[in-house]
């Protein structure tokens, strides 16, 4: 019987002094059916001249430059819609793919019914230089698996890189958001309430982290990143159908309109608390940190106590 194709989309963008890994983790992978797409959004350091020099010695990778830079919502959409296989990996070329990572995926998905639409699994975070930083279970708490729609919403337990997806998953969402700045929470808002989420105790993925990786400024002020993640609740609020998922939004308001508050993203805050009360009876606390955000009352001082105290920064 033959193998379903998967097909990797391998995201590029100034991933110069990582991409030779990247690349080769991608072809060292043991599964036999793989179409290998890499997608450069217009970097502008030697990256392209690696790419065409793995493309010589590898006829089989396809590459695709998006023109102009796109971001990375609109470069991966690319890649996919240019794709063909029966599961997607979307791939940030600054990461690894440990040798079998396909291949257990693809087992995992053919044990698995067609309502399935998701396999993710542990991770080992790696810094700049490729060193040893901690594994993602001992940083989470234990993964679910079935209908995970309530479990996304309260908290973050999936490692982005570490999924698979069923082809069809991303035909029926038409692909990312391209509207965000980031895609993350918002598929797994809308892919969540109609299929289910099966998790692989085993570390298949190395992600790097960078010091200046794209979640250090999420809170910044006026960041895209805070807007983006208004919109992606005010979707989840349309798509809540239990008492227990309409709580599990409800924390998550509570946690984002607190953050945003904190920092000075006070339309942000007031947006949040908004739907927040429209969610749920709101608690006390909440009624303040409203108060003192319309009065625009800077407390930022306390989140930067909190996290020297938790975090000795």
């Amino acid at each position: 019987m033959p193998q379903p194709l998967v097909s990797i989309i391998c995201l590029c963008y100034n991933h110069e002094r990582f991409l030779r890994e990247a690349l080769d983790s991608v072809l060292a992978q043991t599964y036999p059916n793989l179409e290998i797409l890499i997608v450069d959004d217009c970097s502008t350091d030697n990256s392209v001249r690696i790419i065409r020099e793995y493309v010589r010695a590898h006829p089989q990778l396809k590459f695709i430059s998006t023109g102009q830079n796109q971001g990375n919502t609109k470069a991966f959409n690319i890649g996919w819609r240019a794709s063909a296989g029966e599961f997607i990996l979307d791939f940030a070329t600054d990461d690894v793919l440990l040798p079998e990572r396909v291949a257990q995926q693809v087992a995992q998905f053919q044990s698995l019914g067609p309502e399935y639409g998701v396999v993710y699994s542990d991770a080992e975070y790696i810094s700049d230089d490729s060193k040893h930083l901690y594994y993602h279970s001992q940083k989470y708490k234990a993964a679910p698996d079935g209908d995970v729609f309530a479990e996304v919403l309260e908290r973050y337990f999936i490692c982005p890189p570490t999924m698979l997806i069923r082809r069809e998953v991303f035909e029926e969402l038409h692909g990312y958001d391209e509207g965000l700045a980031y895609e993350d929470f918002d598929f797994w808002v809308r892919s969540a309430r109609k299929y289910k989420y099966a998790y692989l105790p085993e570390i298949t993925t190395q992600r790097r982290l960078h010091h200046s990786s794209l979640s250090s400024g999420w809170y910044g002020k006026g960041n895209q990143l805070l807007a983006s993640t208004v919109v992606v609740c005010k979707r989840a609020a349309e798509l809540v159908q239990t008492e227990h998922e309409r709580n599990a939004l409800a924390g998550r308001l509570k946690y984002e309109a607190r953050h945003a508050y904190l920092t000075g993203n006070f339309t942000e805050a007031e947006q949040l608390l908004q739907l927040l009360k429209q969610t749920t009876r709101t608690p006390f606390l909440y009624r303040l940190i409203g108060h003192l955000n319309r009065c625009k009352i800077d407390l930022g001082f306390l989140r930067k106590y909190y996290n020297r105290l938790r975090y000795r920064q």
